[in-house]
């Protein structure tokens, strides 16, 4: 035989590989990412498995920034179908699944969550502002001189502010491959750090560093991060009274017997204050399905359906009485006749 037809041979059988791994026998959807996401998807999943009388999606908990790795990598069973997300999608994400073959991605923005600065309800609950927060977890503080910045000094909370308590700034929180933690930052960190004029004049004269100032946390030990687990750290709450835990406004509603939440600016996370906003550290949640796995993994549209549903998402939806802040009612029918139609990215949408 010759060399150009064992050639022929390999790039066919090649070509077959590459289809077989899309058209597979896999009969169950593969869901991933961020963990505030993973209780809503998890009942969801739970839901679509009793009603449709199949299998129910697997449900894993990775991390928004662990799943857009995953969701990204590929198109074909091998991969996820579905990535949950307590942010939007990066720019860098996107470009990166349009680099692996990831072309038509469908976006829905699913409800709202408040992250929580949670304590033992052991101790008395904390009221903190961003700046207090910038100020006790960032990794360099302004000093004495407008325009220095030092490493950061403050190992109590009343070296930050004289009306706090002065135990010690010990703050669980989730490492950087969290949608929470990228939130985080960005909302309380760069909020405090917005509050001292000469950083916030920063934004103006020099961007790179003015987000490298607000939102690098500190790696002394003041800061513990704990992993994708929030329950993990509500445990750790509970066994360390004294330490400050940072998770998704369901973790707290679902454990209000235990740990409880600090005011922020004098508002306390509750479903209205964050459906509101006047609760200041509040974000988006998403998912992200790969319309090319629609119609070969079966059921993936069904459970979209479900998702979007107003028995599940509406306002008096089983998702409100698990802690999702519901999406305003003309935008929840924006984002079902989204899925209806199967409408895709187009890479212009304000991705960061």
């Amino acid at each position: 035989m010759s060399h150009c037809k064992i050639t022929k041979i390999i790039v066919v059988n090649l070509f077959l590989l590459a289809a077989a791994s899309l058209v597979s026998a896999r009969e169950t959807i593969a869901i991933v990412g961020s963990s505030t996401v993973y209780p809503f998807s998890t009942v969801v999943a739970e839901r679509y498995g009793r009603s449709n009388e199949k299998p129910t999606p697997k449900v894993e908990s990775t991390g928004s920034g662990g799943g857009m790795k995953l969701f990204c990598s590929g198109i074909g069973t091998n991969f996820p179908d579905i990535t949950n997300s307590s942010r939007r999608m990066k720019k860098s994400e996107f470009d990166q699944c349009q680099k692996n073959g990831v072309k038509e991605i469908i976006e829905v923005h699913i409800g709202y969550d408040g992250i929580v600065l949670a304590n033992s309800i052991a101790t008395k609950p904390m009221n903190l502002t961003r700046k207090d927060i910038f100020l006790a977890l960032a990794a360099r503080v302004p000093g004495e001189v407008v325009g220095q910045l030092i490493k950061n000094p403050y190992r109590t909370w009343k070296q930050v502010n004289e009306g706090l308590p002065a135990t010690k700034i010990e703050v669980l929180g989730p490492p950087p491959t969290s949608g929470t933690r990228d939130a985080f930052v960005e909302l309380a960190m760069e909020g405090g750090c917005k509050q001292i004029s000469w950083i916030a004049g920063l934004q103006k004269t020099d961007k790179d560093r003015f987000k490298t100032v607000c939102h690098t946390i500190r790696e002394d030990g003041q800061y513990i991060e704990a992993g994708e687990n929030d329950n993990l750290i509500v445990q750790k709450l509970q066994a360390n009274p004294r330490a400050l835990g940072i998770f998704g406004f369901s973790f707290l509603d679902q454990n209000a017997d235990t740990v409880q939440g600090s005011q922020i600016e004098s508002i306390a996370p509750e479903f209205d204050s964050i459906a509101d906003k006047s609760y200041s550290i509040s974000r988006p949640l998403y998912f992200y399905a790969k319309k090319a796995h629609i119609g070969v993994v079966p059921g993936i549209e069904d459970f979209l359906y479900e998702f979007t549903s107003e028995r599940a998402w509406g306002g008096e939806g089983y998702l409100a009485d698990k802690g999702m802040i519901p999406l305003p009612n003309d935008m929840r029918r924006s984002q079902a006749k989204k899925i209806r139609g199967l409408v895709t990215m187009n890479g212009d949408e304000p991705l960061k």
